[in-house]
């Protein structure tokens, strides 16, 4: 009997390997370019302090700055996806990103608040090409693991939130305005990696439309039922960043207000929690590969009330034990809800992706603004009191049809 080693079995496992490592190193460039355009988005807020002493503005003059970039971000996403899911744009990344570079610069040396709005408005322009286009490459880079990929996409916009404002704090504040020139060094850097991932998505997006056998695959459900359980996702990301935003702007307050503690103490406290943001983000989405994405929506949702409810009443060791817990559970159902969403409408990554990003950054910008108002008229208590009830919200996912349990139809 011969022996031996097949070269063509050999050859073939080098050959995998080769594309699963090159895959990995396009997910972990969609993932850090994530965090260079999210950093340069939460830079706008952070210098807000700056802009409003050097400009005399009111602050109804900066929430228009705030509506602008939100604005721009959020409307522009859908139909971004809606494009590129037609015509697919492999250079439209590097081209998203340099936007946000110009946005930078015009910030920088803005001499008027007009300007000031027109720099925020690329920036905004910026994200609305990135996010769409980047979840699409993360897919097609998934090696069909789409809840990882989305994980590790996202978990890097996280992390370019929590450090905007750090480097604004001691780059920009100390400095002036000018200083935030110095940030679109990064957006140049994200251009350079950006162009390398334009390159493999023109090399692989024809691939993408031909998916491996059994991936690519109808989701046998009427229309109705189909738009019925779009309007349930859309529910849940209004119940989750509802929420978030009390914690995310406000949470500083509540700690100040209820405990008495420091500035410096609250801040800590804060970022403590975007780190478990952070870390719940990566955990979601390969637990819903695992077990089923609408297990994960489940828990992170409705298991989080327990914790929310509890809250407003506890003490200050145990108000941080909580706020690690909530952000961890709750952080964990975009990833599941996004992927679960694009399942139901193959073929329509883009579109899917530009509609549940542009609709989270509206609701986070919308929540901020009107739990605000509520804090104003009673009290940020108040506000941790009633948004304790979003998370019933959750019920509704009983509602969703169980995708991982049904056979796969191909087309």
């Amino acid at each position: 009997m011969a022996t031996g080693t097949n070269p063509t079995g050999v050859h073939t496992q080098h050959r995998t390997h080769a594309a699963e490592t090159a895959t990995l190193a396009i997910l972990l460039a969609i993932s850090f370019c994530h965090l260079l355009n999210d950093m340069a988005q939460s830079l706008i807020p952070a210098i807000y302090p700056i802009l409003k002493t050097s400009f005399h503005l009111d602050f109804g003059q900066v929430g228009l700055i705030t509506l602008t970039y939100q604005l721009v971000a959020s409307l522009l996403q859908p139909f971004v996806g809606l494009y590129t899911d037609r015509r697919p744009q492999p250079y439209s990344l590097p081209v998203g990103m340099s936007f946000t570079l110009i946005g930078l610069l015009l910030l920088s040396i803005a001499p008027s608040f007009a300007i000031l709005l027109i720099g925020s408005a690329l920036v905004g322009l910026g994200s609305s090409v990135f996010h769409p286009e980047s979840s699409r490459v993360a897919r097609m880079a998934s090696g069909g693991q789409h809840g990882f990929a989305q994980s590790v996409f996202q978990v890097g916009g996280n992390a370019g939130s929590a450090v905007g404002p750090l480097l604004a704090a001691f780059i920009v504040l100390p400095r002036g305005q000018h200083s935030i020139a110095w940030f679109s060094l990064a957006a140049l850097l994200g251009i350079a990696v950006l162009s390398s991932v334009g390159k493999w998505y023109r090399r692989n997006h024809v691939t993408e439309q031909r998916p491996r056998s059994g991936e690519h695959v109808r989701a046998q459900l009427p229309s109705r039922k189909i738009a019925f359980a779009i309007a349930i996702l859309i529910a849940l990301i209004f119940s989750k960043y509802f929420y978030l935003a009390s914690l995310s702007s406000y949470y500083t307050f509540f700690l100040i207000g209820k405990f008495h503690v420091s500035v410096r103490t609250a801040q800590l406290m804060l970022f403590l929690f975007l780190g478990a943001v952070a870390a719940g983000t990566v955990i979601g989405g390969p637990v819903g590969d695992r077990f089923g994405r609408k297990y994960v929506i489940w828990v992170s949702i409705l298991g989080v009330l327990p914790f929310t409810l509890l809250l407003p009443y506890a003490s200050l060791f145990w108000t941080g034990v909580l706020s690690l817990v909530i952000g961890l559970v709750l952080a964990s159902a975009f990833s599941a809800i996004l992927v679960y969403a694009q399942d139901l409408l193959p073929g329509k990554v883009g579109t899917v992706a530009g509609v549940f990003f542009g609709f989270a950054f509206g609701m986070g910008g919308i929540g901020a603004a009107l739990l605000g108002e509520l804090a104003d008229v009673t009290s940020i208590a108040f506000v941790y009191h009633v948004c304790a009830y979003l998370p019933v919200i959750g019920l509704l996912t009983a509602f969703l049809p169980d995708l991982e349990r049904r056979k796969p139809l191909a087309v």
